[in-house]
């Protein structure tokens, strides 16, 4: 895989009309990360936009519920012709399952590769201490979230999200076909915002991420476009 096409960046914008804007600007980037407030907004409008410039879609939205309710939502989903796709694990084994074949389903149906399933983990910006005091979970934070991983993968799932300080056991336990996609990573010269495991871009690859999702770093700075390169300039000493 190129360097480019690791660094997913995520357009978490509130309109149509500066997603698009954003994504003019940096012509350079290949895969983009459409979330809540993004799809809320706009729909499938914005999915439409980044087909139309073949580019790669990482569309996270965290489907958190019932089996039936997220088996729709997937399918739907998938017949959108995006990249990957989140579901929370915490959705439990059945609900993954029925994700992950009506993905497939939804794909097929709409003549469209099937997206990658990525299970949530723990989002990053949950501490061990809330992870044990606010969550009541009575597990260390790197076991819970191997537990989720392994919930997801037992699933026929394709990865996790999970932050880069988790990524090499999840790797080293998971195997090398297992996707790891890790938010929370920040450039030394950038802010740490409400990331609370966080690591360089540099350092999560060497921990074994596929994928890095960046956004403000890059999309809040004075000039996206140079923010960007010193990303992918690190990324490229690390691999």
């Amino acid at each position: 895989m190129k360097v480019e096409q690791r660094i997913i960046v995520a357009l978490d914008v509130p309109s149509l009309e500066g997603a698009i804007a954003l994504v003019n600007q940096l012509p350079q980037v290949s895969f983009w990360k459409v979330g809540l407030e993004l799809f809320t907004s706009t729909g499938p409008q914005i999915l439409h936009v980044l087909k139309s410039q073949n580019k790669r879609i990482f569309l996270d939205l965290k489907f958190h519920d019932i089996p039936n309710t997220v088996a729709g939502a997937c399918r739907v989903a998938a017949g959108y012709g995006v990249d990957l796709l989140t579901i929370h694990a915490t959705s439990g084994i059945e609900a993954l399952k029925a994700a992950k074949e009506a993905a497939q389903t939804g794909a097929a149906q709409a003549g469209v590769k099937p997206p990658q399933l990525i299970a949530i983990s723990l989002l990053t910006s949950i501490s061990s201490r809330q992870l044990a005091f606010d969550l009541k979970i009575p597990l260390e934070l790197p076991e819970y979230t191997l537990e989720m991983a392994l919930l997801a993968k037992e699933a026929g799932l394709d990865g996790a999200v999970c932050s880069p300080q988790e990524a090499t056991q999840l790797r080293e336990t998971c195997g090398d076909d297992f996707v790891l996609v890790c938010p929370g990573v920040r450039p030394t010269w950038a802010q740490q915002a409400d990331q609370k495991r966080s690591l360089t871009p540099a350092q999560a690859i060497k921990a074994g991420a596929d994928y890095l999702v960046i956004g403000r770093p890059i999309t809040a700075a004075a000039k996206p476009e140079l923010a960007w390169k010193r990303i992918f300039e690190e990324i490229t000493t690390a691999v």
